[in-house]
C-alpha cells in the first residue's frame, strides 16, 4: 500500500468549518435564545438580552457612520453602568478597539493614554468628567468625538463635555446594523493600560481569540451554570472586568451593575436580586467581613466569590466563608486578560481543619483550562521543586496572554523571553501544580541576606483582631540593609499600638521577619482595591 504523508493536510478552511473565535458571537445567541431574560439591572433601569443586542448594534452603527472602523481606538471613562457593559460589544462590532480607562487616573495620565492609544472617540461618564475634560485640554486635539454618559442616578445636573450624549448618539444608529466577526481572531479587541506604578503605563493589547477563551475558561473552572446572576463589583475598566460581561452573555446571565462599591451595596444586590456570583479584590472581602449589622443582609444561599488582585490573608478567607461566601482564589495580570490561574478545590482537602482549608485557598492555584502551563523558575530557568519552599519567578504560557505592548517592541520581547510570559512575581510551587505567590520581585525584602516575603508578614498581621488591612514594605537599614516596615489600617472603633503589633508578631513570625516599624494610616489603594506600595514607600519614617 502506498502511504500518503499529507493525507490529512489537503483540507481547506472554509466558512462552513472555520469561524474566528470572538466573544461577539455570544451576544446574538443570547438575544435569539433568551431574548426576554434580563441582561442588565442598574437601579430602576433594566434591559433584556434582546434590548442589549439592539443597543449594541445601534452603537456599532453610529460609530461606523462617524467613520470609525478597524483598529480605531474608542476610549471610555465610566463607572460600572449599562453603557460600559454595552461598549464590550458595540465598539468591537464596528471593528474598533475598546480602551477602558481607569476612573481614578489624573488628567495628565488620561491625556497620555488618549494620545498613545490614538483615540478617535472618547465616551465620558458625566460624573467623572473633570479629569477627562482636563485631559482633552492638555492634548489640545479637536479630532476626538466626545460623547457624554448622562447618568442621573447620582446627579440631576450632570456636567456636559461632549458634542452629544450617549443616548442621542446610539439612537442615530441602525438597530438592525449588519456587523461581522473579525476576519482574523488575532485582531485586536481591546487596549488596556497597566497601572503605571513606575514610569508611564504600558498599553496591553488583547485579541478576540483570547477574550473568547477567557470566557470559556471561566465557565469551566468556576463551574458556572446557565443563567447565573452576577454583581459587577470588579471595575469594568480593569481587564475589561475580567471578561465577565462576555461570559454572562455566553450563559445568558444577568449582570447587576453597581456604580459604587460598599458592603451595603453588595449585600443589597445579593439579597434583592437573588445574586449568587461576584468577583472582587481581597479588600472587598474585608469590607464584607467587617460590615455592620445595619449593612449586612440575610442570605439564604451560598454566594460564590472569585477574588484576585493580591494574596488574600487566610484569616480573611476563613472569616468570610463562615458568613456563607465560598471563595475561589485566582491570579492574573493585565497582560493575561485577568485570571489565568485558579485554586480549584480538590476533594482530598474536604476533611481538613478550617484553618488548613483557608491556607490552601490563599494559594493562587494551577493554570486554568485555556492556558498551556505555568512554571516557577530560578537560576537560569531551572524549574523549582514543588516543595512549597523555594521561591522563583512565575512564568505563564497560553491563549490568554496579550498580543504585546502597544508601540513598545523592546518591552514585548523582554516579557516573552524564551517563549514564556514573565510575570515578575515570586512564587513557590506546591504539589499538583498549585502555585502560591510570595511577592513581587520588586517587593521582596532582603534583610541580612535573608529573603522576607511581605505577603507572609501581611498574613500574620491580618490575624490581629484590630487590623483591617496591612501592607509591608522594605525600609532601608544601616545594619541589615532592609527591614520590614508595616503600614496598618485599623478596623472602625479598634485600637492598637505599635508595640502591641510587634509583640503579636512574635507569636507568628521568625525574629528577622517581624516588622521593625509600624505606621497606622489609611492605606492608599487603586480603583481595583490593590494597595499602592509605591505610595507607602514615600511614607516610610526616617
Amino acid at each position: 500500500m502506498d502511504y500518503t504523508a499529507d493525507k490529512f493536510d489537503v483540507f481547506e478552511k472554509t466558512p462552513a468549518n472555520y469561524v474566528p473565535l470572538s466573544p461577539l458571537s455570544f451576544l446574538p445567541r443570547a438575544a435569539l435564545m433568551h431574548g426576554d431574560r434580563k441582561s442588565i439591572i442598574y437601579g430602576d433601569r433594566e434591559y433584556t438580552w434582546a434590548d442589549t443586542y439592539r443597543r449594541c448594534r445601534q452603537m456599532a452603527s453610529a460609530l461606523t457612520q462617524r467613520g470609525i472602523g478597524k483598529n480605531d481606538t474608542v476610549a471610555i471613562v465610566a463607572a460600572n453602568t449599562p453603557e460600559m457593559v454595552e461598549a464590550l460589544w458595540g465598539v468591537p462590532m464596528a471593528g474598533a478597539v475598546l480602551n477602558t480607562i481607569n476612573t481614578r487616573l489624573d488628567a495628565d495620565t488620561i491625556a497620555y493614554i488618549l494620545n498613545h492609544g490614538e483615540a478617535r472617540v472618547l465616551i465620558i461618564d458625566a460624573e467623572l468628567s473633570p479629569d477627562a475634560a482636563r485631559a482633552l485640554e492638555l492634548i489640545g486635539r479637536d479630532d476626538i468625538l466626545v460623547i457624554d454618559i448622562l447618568d442621573l442616578q447620582n446627579s440631576d445636573t450632570p456636567r456636559r463635555v461632549g458634542s452629544t450624549d450617549y443616548e442621542t448618539f446610539i439612537a442615530s444608529g441602525d438597530p438592525a446594523f449588519e456587523w461581522s466577526l473579525p476576519d482574523d481572531e488575532w485582531d485586536a479587541i481591546a487596549l488596556n493600560y497597566t497601572s503605571g506604578t513606575s514610569g508611564r503605563p504600558k498599553g496591553v493589547v488583547y485579541h478576540h481569540r483570547g477574550s473568547y477563551l477567557m470566557s470559556m475558561g471561566t465557565i469551566s473552572d468556576w463551574s458556572l451554570p446557565q443563567n447565573p446572576k452576577y454583581v459587577y463589583v470588579v471595575p469594568l475598566f480593569h481587564c475589561n472586568g475580567w471578561g465577565h460581561g462576555w461570559t454572562m452573555a455566553a450563559l445568558a446571565g444577568t449582570i447587576v451593575c453597581t456604580r459604587v462599591v460598599s458592603a451595603k451595596v453588595i449585600y443589597d444586590a445579593l439579597a434583592d436580586h437573588d445574586v449568587r456570583y461576584f468577583g472582587g479584590a481581597p479588600i472587598v472581602l474585608s469590607m464584607i467581613l467587617n460590615a455592620t449589622d445595619e449593612e449586612r443582609r440575610e442570605l439564604p444561599h451560598t454566594v460564590e466569590v472569585m477574588t484576585a488582585g493580591a494574596p488574600p490573608p487566610a484569616a480573611v478567607l476563613q472569616g468570610i466563608e463562615e458568613l456563607g461566601f465560598n471563595v475561589s482564589h485566582v491570579y492574573g495580570l493585565t497582560e493575561t486578560y485577568g485570571h489565568t490561574v485558579m485554586c480549584n478545590w480538590n476533594d482530598n482537602w474536604d476533611d481538613l481543619a478550617f484553618d488548613q482549608k483557608a491556607e490552601i485557598k490563599s494559594r493562587q492555584g494551577a493554570a486554568m483550562v485555556m492556558m498551556e502551563g505555568q512554571r516557577i523558575v530560578s537560576d537560569g530557568d531551572i524549574d523549582n521543586a514543588p516543595d512549597g519552599e523555594h521561591m522563583g519567578e512565575l512564568i505563564l504560557r497560553g491563549n490568554t496572554v496579550m498580543k504585546g505592548y502597544l508601540k513598545n517592541p523592546d518591552a514585548t520581547r523582554e516579557a516573552f523571553a524564551d517563549g514564556w510570559f514573565r510575570t515578575g512575581d515570586l512564587a513557590v510551587m506546591h504539589d499538583r501544580g498549585y502555585a502560591q505567590i510570595k511577592d513581587r520581585l520588586k517587593d521582596i525584602i532582603i534583610s541580612g541576606g535573608e529573603n522576607i516575603s511581605s505577603v507572609e508578614v501581611e498574613g500574620a498581621l491580618h490575624r490581629h483582631p484590630a487590623v483591617s488591612l496591612a501592607a509591608v514594605v522594605a525600609k532601608p537599614d544601616d545594619k541589615w540593609g532592609e527591614v520590614p516596615c508595616a503600614f496598618i489600617e485599623l478596623k472602625d472603633g479598634a485600637s492598637a499600638t505599635a508595640d502591641e503589633i510587634i509583640a503579636f508578631c512574635r507569636e507568628h513570625l521568625a525574629g528577622y521577619k517581624r516588622p521593625k516599624h509600624v505606621v497606622f494610616c489609611t492605606l492608599p489603594k487603586t480603583a481595583t482595591g490593590k494597595i499602592q506600595k509605591y505610595e507607602l514607600r514615600k511614607m516610610i519614617p526616617e
